[in-house]
């Protein structure tokens, strides 16, 4: 049975971000998704995360925020990770996109 995945909304990583809290952001889009626009998180596109995931090892005790799109792709990058030994995995509600129109309205919603 798969572990529940946790959300954090647009306004609470808002918050996180701006108190200056350790956080790690991982986007799981693709490079052109990317280019468009970011948090500046790093990025491991979903379909490489299986093989990329050793570069983030070192990230599994910490707090990581998964984001996407619109939420679904970082979904499944958080069960994969949960299953990795990851402990506070959180998708991000909304995607990239939900930040967009709640929070930096000057970035594009694609």
């Amino acid at each position: 049975m798969s572990e529940e995945v946790k959300e954090i909304t647009v306004e609470e990583l808002k918050k996180k971000i701006d108190s200056g809290d350790p956080i790690f952001l991982l986007d799981v889009r693709e490079e052109f998704e990317y280019q468009i626009s970011n948090l500046e998180g790093a990025l491991i596109p979903l379909g490489k995360l299986p093989d990329r995931i050793g570069e983030i090892e070192d990230k599994s005790a910490d707090e990581v925020i998964v984001m996407c799109r619109s939420g679904a792709r970082s979904a499944k990058a958080v069960q994969l990770l949960q299953s990795k030994g990851f402990k506070n995995v959180k998708n991000l509600a909304g995607g990239i996109n939900q930040w967009a129109r709640e929070i930096d309205k000057s970035m594009p919603v694609y």
